[in-house]
């Protein structure tokens, strides 16, 4: 079984120095207490640079919040996959609920963002999720399995090693809400049982499928104690060091 794997996006939060600051005390955190788990973290993107000079040789990864789907082009205020893999970064978040919902980005586009970032040597966090609305009406796994068999469609089977799927509830992102373990168990589950019917059961099971929405020391033991869960995306609550040290600690007895 993967390691599990825990993100915290700290979103549009921080400044250069804030967030160096923060990335040395979460890795000083772990080293002095290690986890039996993959950690890494997403600071927004003027700090990347920085966080990566402040993790040194720790084992914690980095990862960007987004990326365009072309190497380079007219396309103002974007940044490539290229440009990420350039200064350092090990993942890329892909097809966020707030890319989704706020930016209006559309399967198609998801689709040639992972592709890129595959191509270019970089790992993936493909996020997918249900609003409120597409739960109640009985449509949560249709919605989930349309935006993950756009999202790999054309990749092979060799790649989903380098993906992990972050599954998380739209209704459930930043209200303080998430969902209940049963919900979750089901919806990972279900994942799992499509990515084995499109890659295989052997390659299905490879992929790590973590939890995101509204992710704290208060909910994190009880998620992580979930079979199906192999990690969290962890928001608000990455972005103090303590908080988030406690919520990686959770995967200690797992």
């Amino acid at each position: 079984m993967n390691r599990p794997l825990v993100v915290g996006n700290w979103k549009m939060n921080g400044t250069q120095s804030s967030c160096a600051l923060l990335a040395g005390k979460i890795a000083r955190g772990l080293r002095l207490h290690p986890a039996p788990v993959d950690v890494a973290i997403a600071p927004p993107s003027t700090a990347l640079v920085a966080v990566r000079r402040a993790l040194g040789k720790s084992p914690i990864a980095l990862a960007a919040q987004n990326c365009h789907w072309q190497a380079n082009g007219a396309f103002t205020g974007e940044i490539s996959s290229v440009m990420l893999r350039d200064i350092g970064c090990d993942f890329v978040i892909i097809g966020h609920s707030e890319r989704r919902q706020l930016f209006l980005e559309s399967d198609s586009m998801i689709e040639k963002k992972l592709k890129a970032v595959i191509d270019n040597g970089l790992r993936a966090i493909l996020c997918v999720g249900e609003t409120l609305r597409e739960r109640e009406s009985g449509r949560a796994t249709d919605v989930i399995t349309r935006q993950l068999r756009s999202a790999l469609k054309g990749l092979g089977k060799n790649v989903i090693d380098k993906i992990a799927i972050a599954y998380e509830p739209v209704w459930a992102i930043g209200t303080g809400h998430h969902a209940n373990p049963s919900q979750i168990s089901r919806v990972h589950r279900r994942i799992e049982q499509f990515l084995a019917s499109l890659l295989g059961k052997s390659k299905g099971t490879e992929c790590r499928i973590l939890y995101g929405g509204s992710v704290n020391p208060d909910n994190a033991p009880d998620l992580a104690a979930l079979k199906e869960v192999s990690g969290l995306l962890v928001g608000g609550a990455s972005l103090q060091a303590d908080t988030f040290l406690s919520i990686i600690r959770c995967f200690n007895k797992k």
